[in-house]
């Protein structure tokens, strides 16, 4: 089961999720990457986490590759939806990288709209 929307927040969540690409629900439900053009690189990303913060739509996402090599190493990054372009699903999979994504983190608290399983559902 996928972390969805808490409850008590679904009326106020409800017009953003219409808003949001439903290509990110499914990379992150799925547990597949997506390239998009980030700061003028593009960019491989494994999303764990679609969440709002002041009304825009960020993913947390860990960086596969950027402009088609690997990062130096691998952490969670912010990204915001509006600054992500030429988005596309593709096919390779992720597994949940854990170590790096902290769903229980204070900052999805209230305003979380999809997340990867999180690791006890996972295991």
């Amino acid at each position: 089961m996928h972390k969805a929307i808490e409850p008590g927040r679904q009326i106020c969540h409800e017009k953003r999720i219409m808003n949001a690409p439903t290509m990110f629900f499914e990379a992150i439900a799925l547990q597949k990457c997506l390239t998009a053009t980030y700061n003028k690189m593009v960019v491989k990303l494994a999303p764990h986490i679609l969440y709002t913060r002041h009304d825009e739509m960020f993913i947390d996402a860990v960086t596969i590759e950027r402009d088609g090599r690997p990062p130096r190493e691998l952490k969670l990054g912010t990204f915001k939806l509006a600054g992500l372009n030429d988005v596309n699903l593709i096919e390779e999979k992720f597994e949940a990288m854990h170590g790096l994504y902290d769903q229980g983190d204070s900052k999805y608290k209230g305003v979380t709209l999809f997340a990867v399983e999180p690791e006890s559902a996972a295991a």
